[in-house]
């Protein structure tokens, strides 16, 4: 049997466009790219701040230090303690709902809004101004703070591991993105003043990510990183088959079946 020339020209059209989908299919290579707008030897200016701070529920560890150090234990909660083969949990301080903790003999002193290095120095400088203890030394830790991730990416809790960690720095401690996760649209959802907030984030784009209010990462914030649409078809049965290099070769091999049938 012979093809005609109309025949070999209806295959190769079809053939053209099978290819024409299957590289469409494969998404476009700009959106895997993070900040690709970037020029090279371009320098960039850091939002101010970024440290923790505390915040209404957040537990704080103080430890003091001094030369007098009997009576500097007056002022420490209960350390870990070991017994056979367990050992109690250390105790630490809340901040309640008015921002305060309350330390023995100094009392409450307000915390809220402040970063570590700022508490010590308000306990030390209530200690000094009451004249409470010699030259004493106060380390302040955040033991409790956290951010989550899920979605396409590294999924769980996360502990802060500095006082300012930054949202590419949260995503690579996570594992980053896999390459089903959709970067042109993180969302981070943060709590502010008693309500949970959305941020969304291009990561492909350098403006949009360092002048993202959620550029620096704070306690409790919870990042999402929903999947791109191929990834999310595949959600539903065969829901994405009709994107798929095979799927479409089976179409080309269907229809140069019935370019043969019909022009027998």
């Amino acid at each position: 049997m012979k093809f005609s020339i109309a025949n070999v020209k209806a295959l190769r059209t079809i053939g053209y466009v099978v290819i024409a989908l299957i590289a469409t299919s494969c998404g476009p290579a700009k959106d895997v790219v993070y900040m690709q707008d970037l020029p090279t030897n371009a320098i960039l200016t850091l939002q101010e701040g970024g440290e923790l701070k505390l915040q209404p529920g957040d537990k704080v560890d103080i430890i003091v230090h001094s030369r007098d150090e009997e009576l500097a234990k007056m002022f420490n909660l209960s350390r870990p303690v070991s017994t056979g083969n367990t050992t109690s949990r250390p105790t630490y301080y809340t901040v309640d709902k008015n921002g305060k903790i309350d330390m023995p003999i100094l009392g409450p002193i307000t915390v809220e809004g402040l970063t570590r290095m700022e508490v010590a120095q308000q306990v030390k400088y209530r200690l000094l101004s009451g004249n409470l203890l010699r030259d004493p030394s106060v380390i302040v830790d955040f033991p409790d703070m956290a951010y989550y991730i899920i979605g396409e990416s590294g999924v769980g809790r996360h502990v802060f591991p500095t006082d300012k960690v930054n949202l590419l720095e949260a995503l690579s401690m996570s594992g980053d993105l896999s390459i089903s996760g959709k970067r042109t649209n993180i969302l981070v959802l943060r709590t502010e003043n008693g309500k949970q907030v959305p941020y969304r984030v291009d990561l492909t784009s350098t403006d949009d990510v360092y002048s993202s209010p959620a550029y620096y990462i704070q306690q409790n914030d919870m990042i999402y990183v929903e999947p791109t649409q191929v990834k999310a078809n595949q959600s539903t049965a065969n829901g994405n088959s009709y994107l798929t290099p095979s799927f479409w070769m089976s179409m080309f091999s269907f229809a140069t079946t019935l370019v043969i049938l019909f022009t027998k």
